[in-house]
């Protein structure tokens, strides 16, 4: 662990290094000159665009408290933690190769958290090896740092091995012509394992049509389809019901939706729909998933059933839009035109989340959002959440089906 962060400080430190020295005198180059910029992070590159190097990342430092429901006893609780902490480097050589790191710097399993190398000379194709997010939903394409909630909704932990990564290796071909954004991933997880140690792959296919493509002016349509390879599956389903805080906390409650049940499936796909729609500073999405786990012997246990929807509108009251890209197919950031005043953004989200399995379970969990959103300016974001959630069937230690939680959070992006 110590090992671990020496190395993320050490690059921290290195990187501050090249950037000073970078901003100090003049720069010469054997090579095409130079352009450098210092806004938002250090990016270099040379001016036929066939060598590039960006240095970037982020802090997002979180802030929860909760009760009911959400929390073991039914008591308040609280937690402050670094949700994420990333140092992100990413650059082109050769025009055609193209390379991205992303190191985490909080308390995590892993140092590495995106690692991969892509090939980008067959326009408008792009091939990428190494570690990366799957390809599954409009809410987990759009990065972290420019969802509209602290926390994407419980949708992402129906199907969690679908859109999360899981330290294995992947390859990927995406692409983008005309109104349309696609994508097919093959993925090879480190915890996919058969009891002979060998690893199944996963498979994530995704297509978006996007007639209107631009800030402000969006209408997105996505389907998804996800198959999992697993030899076995325990079928387990847990949320955080959005607060991420509920696992940084002794006594948080992380209810299971549908307990583990060792070895009893196998067979695991999952569907999932997109829409979006964007007029000025108005949004909203929705999407919806349907995830199949088939069981090993309907003798024993009968196949689950996930579904899950959420529905959200936002607002943005001082009338900047949100951004999209049709390349990835997602939201972007919102850009305040007002550096002294920034970007003001409201929202309203609901959530809900079912698992059904035929006289065994049928249990669900609903979460009504309400939040605001300052973006202080292109580096500065500040986000308050109210959180107010309701189960079926599944409950805290003391029987509570009902919480209440409000969350914050500080962001930092260079």
């Amino acid at each position: 662990m110590i090992n671990k962060y020496f190395t993320g400080f050490t690059l921290c430190g290195l990187a501050l290094t090249i950037s000073a020295h970078t901003m100090a005198g003049t720069v010469t180059t054997d090579g095409a000159d130079l352009v450098v910029k210092t806004k938002g992070g250090l990016e270099i590159a040379t001016v036929d665009d066939q060598f590039s190097f960006q240095l970037g990342g982020r802090i997002q430092a979180d802030f929860d408290q909760f009760n009911g429901v959400y929390s073991g006893n039914g008591k308040s609780a609280d937690s402050a933690y670094f949700r994420r902490a990333r140092l992100e480097l990413s650059g082109k050589a050769y025009g055609v190769w193209g390379y991205d790191l992303s190191l985490k710097l909080e308390e995590s399993d892993s140092l590495i958290d995106e690692a991969y190398i892509s090939y980008l000379g067959f326009e408008p194709l792009t091939f990428k090896v190494g570690r990366f997010d799957p390809d599954f939903g409009l809410e987990n394409a759009t990065s972290s740092k420019w969802i509209t909630s602290i926390e994407r909704s419980q949708l992402t932990e129906l199907a969690g091995w679908a859109n999360e990564h899981d330290e294995g290796m992947g390859l990927q071909v995406r692409g983008t012509a005309d109104m349309f954004y696609g994508s097919a991933s093959l993925i090879r997880p480190a915890s996919n394992e058969d009891e002979n140690g060998r690893n199944s792959n996963n498979l994530n296919l995704r297509g978006v049509f996007a007639p209107m493509a631009a800030a402000g002016d969006v209408l997105h349509f996505g389907v998804n389809y996800a198959y999992r390879g697993a030899d076995e599956s325990d079928g387990r389903i847990r949320t955080r019901m959005g607060v991420r805080g509920v696992s940084e906390n002794g006594n948080g409650n992380r209810p299971d939706l549908a307990p583990k049940v060792a070895g009893a499936f196998d067979g695991d796909k999952a569907l999932g729909l997109e829409f979006a729609y964007a007029a000025g500073p108005f949004s909203l999405q929705s999407e919806y998933l349907r995830r199949e786990i088939e069981a090993k012997s309907q003798s024993v246990r009968n196949n689950r059933h996930v579904s899950g929807y959420y529905g959200q509108v936002a607002y943005t009251l001082t009338g900047e839009a949100r951004g999209y890209k049709l390349n990835g197919g997602k939201f972007d950031r919102i850009k305040p035109e007002d550096k002294q005043l920034g970007a003001w953004e409201l929202f309203y989200r609901y959530d809900r989340a079912n698992v059904d399995e035929r006289d065994f379970l049928d249990d669900s969990a609903k979460v009504q959002t309400v939040g605001v959103n300052w973006y202080a300016n292109d580096a500065v974001k500040v986000s308050a959440n109210y959180l107010k959630a309701k189960t079926t069937h599944v409950s805290n230690d003391v029987g509570d089906h009902k919480g209440d939680a409000m969350s914050l959070r500080l962001q930092y992006v260079f």
